[in-house]
Order: structure tokens, then sequence, then C-alpha cells
């Protein structure tokens, strides 16, 4: 065979083999991300179970047929809300994202369908830290349709994070004015905390735990947000009836068992403390949980166990960045409060100040590490910021005083140090400490 006639077929041939494929991508979609399996006590519960069927049905719905959009979308759902009962964000966010994208790459798909779609992807975003995406998104829903209360909500959510609060209130009230239910509490509970009003905060929050059904994971949520408000303002017994009452409706949820083992801890039962988080750690992989025990275990001087989780927790938010969580806000405190790396926190920190600066919790964060590297004058500017909703949080106090003592102005951060303990007797970190040394020291001095 002439040279050149063998490579004329050679390339007929590839010709061939590329249209192929080019015809298969556009007439198939990526594989239907699997179902992962539940671990420890989630995984005996009748509700998994149920569950479990839910999911297999839909799989076994778009294998029949992969145009099947509202399958689609419902597994989308159903991998979200995996992803807050397992708390494998690293996983199920993205194949959720995957489908998702593909119901919006159809064209002709169902309005109603591509339009839940759309809130659905705005609310992964949201998930996954992605605040700026999330209200692009959103608002892209908005206009498409101004009369669905669930647009509002990841409107409210996406200002938030982005510092937006005036636009953040008014998507709450139309949100909790189209539908005043478990969501649109919570929401106007969280905006009424950050503007200082705890009491409403509470008032709203208790609002949204009636309104969820028992037993379901939202409604524990509701309840274990709720205690944590209880427990700013130093009512402990609160705070543990309500994660009692969390766990009786949902027996082994977590977060209420890691309530629990921080209401210990503040009495001072650091045993029982680490004993319940370490519980609720092994039911779920929370990257919280470990925050506090490696607190817990620097406090008993547990430094191997301390050094460990600590490799666990930065290798878990590690995993959580590659599959697209943006948590260098979350990597800024951690390298503040546990590693006393400062300089590592600040470039963490300020990667997240450039994306949002005017999250009253990013300019606290800078704070905090300003006044550990002792720049007071730098320390103040971010603390104005962070309080410029007049958020009564004790912690933020704590630090606003410490600041204001530095600066000079004693009297003063005396006066906030005062009002951070009385809010909440019960802190126990390395500002509250150093804050009752000031207020100590001021005392034996009188």
């Amino acid at each position: 065979m002439k040279r050149g006639t063998f490579y004329s077929i050679v390339l007929i041939i590839l010709l061939l083999a590329g249209s192929g494929v080019y015809l298969y991508s556009r007439n198939h979609e990526d594989p239907i991300p699997p179902l992962k399996e539940r671990h420890g006590p989630i995984s005996t519960t009748s509700e998994w179970l149920n569950t479990k069927a839910a999911i297999e049905g839909l799989q076994y719905k778009l294998r029949k047929n992969s145009n099947d959009t509202k399958s689609k979308l419902l597994l989308a759902l159903a991998y979200m809300q995996e992803a807050r009962v397992t708390g494998e964000h690293p996983y199920y966010y993205p194949a959720a994202l995957q489908l998702v994208d593909e119901v919006l790459d159809r064209k002709n798909a169902d309005p109603s369908i591509r339009y839940e779609a759309i809130i659905a992807k705005a609310s992964i975003q949201l998930s996954l830290h992605q605040f700026e995406e999330a209200r692009a998104t959103g608002l892209e829903a908005l206009k498409l349709n101004d009369k669905r209360a669930t647009v509002y909500g990841v409107l409210c959510d996406a200002n938030v994070e982005l510092g937006n609060y005036d636009e953040a209130i008014e998507m709450a009230d139309q949100m909790v004015a189209i539908r005043p239910d478990l969501k649109s509490y919570a929401r106007i509970s969280y905006l009424r905390e950050i503007h200082g009003d705890l009491e409403g905060a509470i008032q709203a929050m208790e609002m949204a735990a009636r309104a969820g059904t028992p037993s379901l994971e939202q409604t524990a949520w509701t309840k274990c947000t709720l205690g944590q408000l209880y427990e700013k303002k130093g009512e402990l017994q609160l705070a543990e009836a309500t994660y009692r009452q969390a766990l009786e409706e949902r027996p082994s949820y977590a977060f209420a068992t890691g309530g629990l083992g921080r209401i210990e801890a503040k009495k001072g039962n650091y045993k029982e403390g680490i004993a319940l988080l370490e519980q609720a750690a092994n039911t779920l992989p929370e990257f919280s949980f470990q925050e506090e025990l490696t607190s817990l275990y620097q406090k008993t001087g547990q430094k191997e166990k301390a050094a460990e989780t600590m490799k666990q927790l930065l290798a878990g938010l590690e995993e959580d960045q590659e599959a697209g969580h943006v948590v260098d806000l979350e990597l800024a405190r951690i390298h503040t409060e546990l590693g006393d790396d400062y300089d590592k926190a600040m470039g963490y920190a300020m990667k997240e100040y450039k994306r949002r600066p005017n999250n009253i919790d990013v300019n606290n964060t800078l704070a905090m590490i300003y006044y550990k590297k002792q720049d007071y004058a730098k320390a103040d500017t971010y603390m104005k910021r962070a309080m410029r909703t007049q958020k009564q949080d004790a912690a933020t106090l704590c630090l606003d005083g410490l600041i204001t003592f530095k600066k000079g102005d004693k009297a003063t951060g005396q006066a906030l140090l005062q009002k951070s303990f009385s809010l909440d007797p019960f802190q126990n970190n390395s500002l509250s400490k150093e804050g009752k040394k000031v207020l100590g020291n001021a005392l034996s001095s009188l």
C-alpha cells in the first residue's frame, strides 16, 4: 500500500472516531453520581432506608431516561439534603451541582423545573461559600418569578454574607410576607441577632422551631441554633434543655450532642465535654467539632491529641477547598485561635476580605489577628467595621474592650469588658482570660 494512501485511511478513521466521540458527548451526559452509604448511628434509621429507596428510584428513572429533568432535579435536591445529614460536603455538593447544571443545559426544560434548578444552584453556591455567584444566580431567578419565597431566602443569605445588610433585611421581609415558616423565621432571627436584638432573635427562632415538623433535620437544626442563642446569653440550662429536646425528636443528631458537650465544657466538666464532642465528631465529619475538640485537648494538656485533631481538621478543610468550598475565613480563625500562626491567618483573612469587605465576621477576624499581632490601631479600624450593625455578642464585645483598653481608653475598655461578661459569664478562651485579668487588675487597684 502506498504511504499516501495509508495516511489517508488513517486520517479518515481518526475523523470518524472524532465525530463519534463528538456525537456521543452531545447525546450523553456525565454518569449519574452514585449515592454514598451512610455509616455510624445515622445509617440505622428508618429515614435512611426511605431516603435510600427514594434516591434509588430516581436513579432508576434516569438510567431509563437521561432527559428526565424532573427526576434529575429531585436527585440533586436529595443530594443537597444528604450533604446536610451526613456532612459529606466535598462529595454531595459537587454531585448536586453537576445534576443541576445538566438540568439547566436543557434549553427545552419545563420553565417551572428550570426555575427550581436555578434556585437549587444558588443554594449550592451558598453552601460552597460562593456568595457573589449565589447572589447573581438568585437575581436571575428573581427575574423569572418574584412571587416565590425561596428566591428571597437565597438572596437574603447571599446579601448577609456579602455584608449588604439593608438589602438582606428587605429580602427577609419579602420572604416572611409570602411564606411565614421555619425558613423565613430563622432568617429574621439571624438578622435581629447581628443587629443587636438578641431577645428578638430568640423569639423569632422559637417561632421557627414551633413551625417545623418534629424529627426532621431542619427542625433539629433550628432547635440547636436556638440553643446556641441561649448560650450566647449565658443561659446554659435553657440551652441544655433545648439540645436534649432536639435529641429526643431526632436521636443521634450530632449538633445537639455537640451542643451538650460545649455546655459541659463551659461548666468546667472537660472530660464529659470531650466525650460528647468526640461522639458528635464520630457521627458527623463536621469541622466545628474537630475545632472545639482541638481547643479542649489543648486546655487539658493533651498535646498529641490536639496536634492529631488539628492535622485532621486542616486536611478536611483542604479537601473542602479542592471541592470548591471556600473556607478561607474558617482557616484564618483556626490558625489564629488554635495555631497561633498569625501571619498564615492573615493571608487567609485578607483573601476573604477581598471577596467581601463589608462582612462583619470577616472584619472581626481581622481585628482579632491584628490584636494578636499587637497592632492595636489596625485592630481598632477593623473592629469599628465589625461593630457597624451593633451586634451584642459577648466575644465581640470582649475583643472590642481589649482593643479599646490597649489603645489607652481604659475606662471605656473596662466598661465593654464588663458588658461582655455580664452577657455571657461562661466565656473560656484566650481573649476572655485576658479580659478577666484586665478587669481583675482594675478592681485590685481600687
